[in-house]
Parts: C-alpha cells; structure tokens; sequence
C-alpha cells in the first residue's frame, strides 16, 4: 500500500474520527487543520481568562493522533481527561492545561506547544491551528422573532451551534483572518485534503472563510474531498438535507474546487435521490460518491463515521481519480 501525505481540515469529533481513519489508510504524513473559534466549556474559561486559542479542538486532535499502542493509549485518555467535582478545576481537560501552561511557558509560542506534546505522544501526525489567532463566528440567524423573516445576528460558537432558529450565513470576526503559514505548506504538499465532518456551521465552513486556505485548496495538486455529515445536527442544521449541506458550503466558498463529496450510502436510498444529489454536486465542480461509512451504535452513539471504512473509501476515491 502506497504511503500518502493528508490534510485534513476541521474540529471537535468530526476531525478526531478523520484522523483516526488515516491511521488506518496508512498515512506517511498527517497535517490536521484546527477550528480556533471555540468559545465554550473549558476551552472557553481558558480563551477569556489567558486570552490565548482555544486548546479544546487541538487537545482532540492531539489525541487522535497519539500512537497506537498501551503509552499511546494512556497518553490519550490523560489528554481527555477532565476533572469533576464543583470547584474551580471542574470540567477542564487536562490535555488543554497542558497546551495553555506550555503555551505560556514558551512565551506565547502555541506551535511548540502542539509540537511538543506530539513528541510525548509519539503521534503520528501534526496539529496546527488554522490561524495564529483566536477567532469569533457571528451568524445569520431566522426564526428567532414572530416574522420569521427578520435575522439577528448571533456571536460565538456555542451560540450558533445551539441556536433555536435557523442559521442562514456565518461570518468570522475579525473578517478575512491571516491564515497560519503552516497550513499552506501542508495542503500544498498532501496527496490528500479532508474538509469535514462536523458541525457545518462552527467546525467546517469557517476553514473556507480564511481567504488564503480557498487559494491554497484551488491551487494543491491534492484530492480535496468534504466528507458530508451522516445526520443533520440538532440546532445549526436542523432539518438540513444533504443538498442543503452541499449547496450551504457552496454559497459561503463560491470559488472553492471540490473533487468529491463523501456521503455514507445509507443517506439518500433511491436512486432518484442519488441522481439530484449528483447534479447538485456537479453544479459546484465536485462529484459524489456513496461508500459504507458509518459506524454500528455504540452505548447509544450513533451517527458517527467508522474511521476504517472511512480509511478504504477515501483511499478508493483517490486511487479511482
């Protein structure tokens, strides 16, 4: 099996299953691409309190990435780890103490950081933030008053993820960030780029509102490939089909090239539904394709990928390209 360089762009769960499928698809090199606009839980009190980027999604993908064996494995349970009861250490993980004390200790330098407690874990992969800076997502949002044609604007992460209305656009504040130089380097250099899964709205879309990633994804020589949701999320993207989410990514990234759209195959059954789902990906330049991916309910879990079956499909793709 031929070894491949991936890239892989987005936060929280979504991300950690992508990466642990590019374990299993053998990766030589792994670059993951990290939302910074967290602004809840533990990530959230240490965004406000040290004024640093919020370390929660980089700790999961710290941890997704740490090696597979008993160190490995302790290492990412000590990453998640998060400590009870009611005082002021509650519901902080540690793995994200770890990235702010060494974040100060190097004088603000989050990079060695990362850096760092990947070469504790031996991980396999590097973790970069997608901006050196901390970011706000402010949203679009309908139904919040009786004209449900009136929009407000919501601000922050937890705020658009939990909205009771319908999230219509989002925006970053500040507008326009500098992309991290790193990101670049890595989504020039990899056979293959991920977008997604994830929350739509707080994890995926707000990568392709950094200006210099779109440069970057229209220029790589890389299968760029958006690995759709298996579900709508409850809040965001209640009640959003899969054309939704395509045509939603379509509006905020007009200038985006995709490859393909990864859709599990139990998603759209018919084969009338899979012919509008393809017209809807060719009207953006993409093409779609239906694999096996979704993982068997565990302990009430369900709709989450299986990063093996996620592993054999992104690696048919792109030997089938």
């Amino acid at each position: 099996m031929t070894s491949l360089s991936f890239t892989c762009l987005g936060g929280g769960h979504g991300l950690y299953q992508t990466l642990r499928a590019t374990r299993h698809a053998d990766a030589g090199t792994i670059n993951a691409v990290v939302t910074v606009a967290d602004d809840g839980g533990s990530s959230g009190r240490l965004r406000r309190e040290m004024g640093i980027i919020p370390p929660g999604d980089l700790r999961m993908a710290l941890s997704a990435l740490a090696n597979d064996d008993a160190e490995g494995e302790l290492w990412r349970s000590t990453l998640q780890h998060r400590f009870g009861g009611h005082g002021a250490m509650a519901g902080h993980a540690l793995g994200n103490f770890l990235i702010a004390g060494l974040t100060e200790f190097a004088d603000g330098d989050l990079q060695f950081a990362l850096d760092t407690i990947s070469s504790w874990t031996r991980a396999r992969g590097r973790v970069l933030p997608v901006c050196n800076q901390p970011l706000d997502i402010e949203a679009d949002v309908a139904g919040l008053d009786d004209d449900p044609r009136v929009m407000r604007a919501v601000r922050g992460q937890v705020a658009v993820a939990t909205t009771p209305g319908t999230v219509r656009r989002v925006r970053l504040i500040p507008d326009k960030p500098p992309v991290n130089p790193l990101v670049i380097d890595a989504i020039m250099e990899a056979d293959i780029v991920t977008i997604g899964p994830g929350s739509w709205f707080s994890s995926v879309l707000p990568h392709l509102l950094v200006p210099d990633v779109v440069d970057a994804l229209n220029k790589t020589d890389a299968m760029v490939t958006v690995l759709l949701n298996l579900s709508p999320e409850a809040g965001e993207t209640q009640g959003f089909t899969t054309e939704r989410h395509i045509h939603v990514l379509a509006q905020h990234s007009p200038s985006l090239k995709v490859d393909y759209f990864l859709a599990d195959n139990h998603i759209s059954p018919t084969e009338g539904e899979r012919r509008h789902l393809r017209r809807t990906a060719e009207a953006v330049g993409a093409r779609i394709a239906y694999h096996d991916v979704h993982a068997a309910p565990v302990d009430g879990v369900v709709n989450r990928h299986d990063p093996a079956k996620l592993a054999v499909a992104i690696r048919e793709l792109y030997e089938g390209r």
